[in-house]
């Protein structure tokens, strides 16, 4: 048995659900038992979250038209791909946006979402997708059975970040999924989406797809998790910002979750616990590219022979620099500061202290306000946005001597704003300003990788 998931540009159109089709299908003719996953498709989150944001302001109109849109998408995709069949299937669809319109419209009129409602909402694009593709595969003649993702990921009521219940996942994924791949049946679930033990919608958080993934491999004891993207693999760096970034074969489950926490967008940072911990390998490949090998992901993979494995950059991240000759060597001042970040839920990626000063970094700037106003009783507090952490990742680099001096002279023409060394000591990260970012990585690219080959 494998979980193949299938992220947002790999169901986005026709074409898209075209070659999953073909992969699922391969994996179904060779023998294996695929379980897939499937994000929301294309933008469709994104475009409910912004519908959902209209309908709290009042503007139901302008959500009503946004949902439209959306339909309209939807349903331009079922066209192409079921052509003169797509009639049944555009019914199905139909009532999704008929829901959310509704949801909508009660929304504008109270001008505020309750929690349930917004995970409720949001849910719909990958139910939408599991449905589509359900009856994408079946038109090639594969046993494909559509399975409702609140049937089977069972989670708290933390809503908008719904934290699994591993023990009554595994017991319904053994039932629920496992159950129609013995039957050598394809189960076709959305990721993302749960539900709390009496029914009412979670989702996991954005890019949670990926962690339903590996959630359901580990809950069956798949033999591999499948990521389908559109990207090669783990890479040494964005091939967006270095073209010549190249694949890596393999990389350890270590250094793939410090990746993913930083910034390399191929995997959610949470995507690799659940599978690695029983054993799983998760293999990332490109859907535009099956013939690829793509990058395996266990853990203690051995080390590759570079110092540094890739380099992974996060924008949108601010600095909040509290300051007091005061206060700073009191006992538990720095438990103060992190109890105030916690109070308001919002992570802290970087740490960096003096003797008179102790800087963070976090990625939610939505709570700085707050965060500031509370900070300000224990001194002096400075709030810079426009940073980006640049991070570089590598097993040998608790064992090179030397990594730093090469780092910074590789980039002594940039301005490094705050620097940490991480205390697994399996990355050397540092803040710099968004707009020195591409020229940041590139520089580092060059140092420890060369030009392309």
């Amino acid at each position: 048995m494998i979980v193949q998931k299938f992220g947002g540009t790999s169901v986005e159109d026709a074409a898209a659900l075209e070659r999953l089709s073909e992969i699922v299908g391969a994996a179904h003719a060779r023998g294996d038992c695929p379980v897939v996953v499937v994000s929301a498709m294309g933008s469709t989150t994104d475009r409910l979250a912004d519908a959902l944001s209209q309908a709290a302001r009042g503007d139901g109109r302008e959500a009503k038209r946004t949902l439209m849109q959306v339909a309209r998408a939807t349903l331009a995709v079922a066209g192409d791909l079921f052509e003169d069949r797509a009639q049944p299937v555009e019914a199905e669809l139909a009532l999704f946006f008929v829901e959310l319109e509704s949801m909508a419209a009660a929304v504008a009129v109270l001008r505020s979402v309750p929690a349930e409602a917004h995970d409720h909402f949001l849910a719909q694009g990958e139910l939408i997708s599991s449905l589509l593709v359900s009856r994408a595969l079946s038109l090639r003649g594969l046993p494909a059975v559509r399975v409702d993702a609140r049937d089977v990921l069972v989670t708290d009521a933390h809503f908008g970040r719904a934290q699994p219940d591993f023990e009554a996942t595994e017991a319904r994924a053994l039932d629920r999924l496992g159950g129609p791949a013995a039957r050598a049946e394809i189960p076709v679930v959305g990721g993302f989406v749960g539900a709390t033990p009496d029914g009412r919608t979670t989702i996991l958080g954005r890019g949670g797809s990926d962690y339903s993934a590996a959630i359901f491999g580990a809950g069956l004891g798949a033999s591999l998790v499948e990521i389908w993207t559109d990207v090669d693999g783990m890479m040494t760096a964005d091939p967006r910002i270095v073209p010549e970034a190249r694949v890596l074969d393999t990389i350890s489950a270590e250094e793939a979750s410090e990746l993913a926490y930083f910034g390399a967008r191929v995997l959610h940072p949470l995507t690799l616990a659940p599978a690695i911990q029983k054993g799983i390998p998760v293999r990332v490949r490109n859907a535009r590219k099956p013939e690829g090998p793509g990058t395996e992901i266990r853990s203690g993979a051995t080390a590759g022979t570079e110092d540094v494995r890739s380099i992974a950059c996060k924008r949108g991240i601010a600095t909040v620099d509290v300051s007091s000759s005061r206060m700073l060597l009191a006992a538990g001042f720095l438990r103060t500061i992190f109890d105030v970040f916690a109070r308001h839920e919002t992570a802290v990626d970087m740490v960096s202290t003096s003797e008179v000063s102790v800087s963070v970094t976090v990625d939610d700037p939505e709570r700085l306000p707050q965060i500031r106003e509370e900070l300000a009783s224990l001194g002096d507090v400075d709030v810079a946005r426009g940073r980006a952490i640049v991070c570089l990742v590598g097993e040998n680099l608790k064992f090179t001597p030397g990594i730093a001096a090469r780092i910074f002279r590789a980039v002594e023409d940039v301005n490094v704003l705050m620097i940490s060394q991480g205390a697994s000591r399996r990355n050397v990260s540092f803040v710099v300003a968004e707009e020195d970012v591409d020229r940041t990585v590139s520089l580092l690219h060059r140092e420890f990788f060369g030009k392309a080959r």
